[in-house]
């Protein structure tokens, strides 16, 4: 199993429009075989101290997959494809993590 952050810097005031594009995303991304979980959050205001400045142009993408496999079939899927071609105009950067358990 690999965990998946995928960091999503947004043009300034698109996060709402970009969300609700990702939102339509997510039923055809959890059907992807090899999929174990995925969707999307955004920074909630805690006043905890040790909690990074909040980021109003950015979404992170946490996902879990059975494997690297799985996740680059998920790279090349048609409707990925569809997507990255709609929001192409709001997404400023794109920055992954792929993660193992440690334990």
């Amino acid at each position: 199993m690999i965990y998946v952050v995928a960091t999503i810097e947004l043009a300034e005031g698109k996060r709402d429009d970009f969300l609700k594009r990702v939102r339509r995303l997510v039923p055809e991304v959890r059907a992807e075989k090899g999929c174990l979980e995925y969707g999307p959050a955004i920074d909630t205001p805690t006043g905890i101290k040790a909690q990074l400045p909040l980021r109003e142009n950015v979404v992170m993408m946490l996902e879990k997959w059975e494997d690297v496999k799985s996740l680059e079939a998920h790279l090349t899927a048609p409707h990925m494809l569809k997507y990255r071609e709609d929001v192409k105009g709001m997404v400023v950067k794109t920055q992954l993590q792929v993660l193992q358990p440690a334990l």
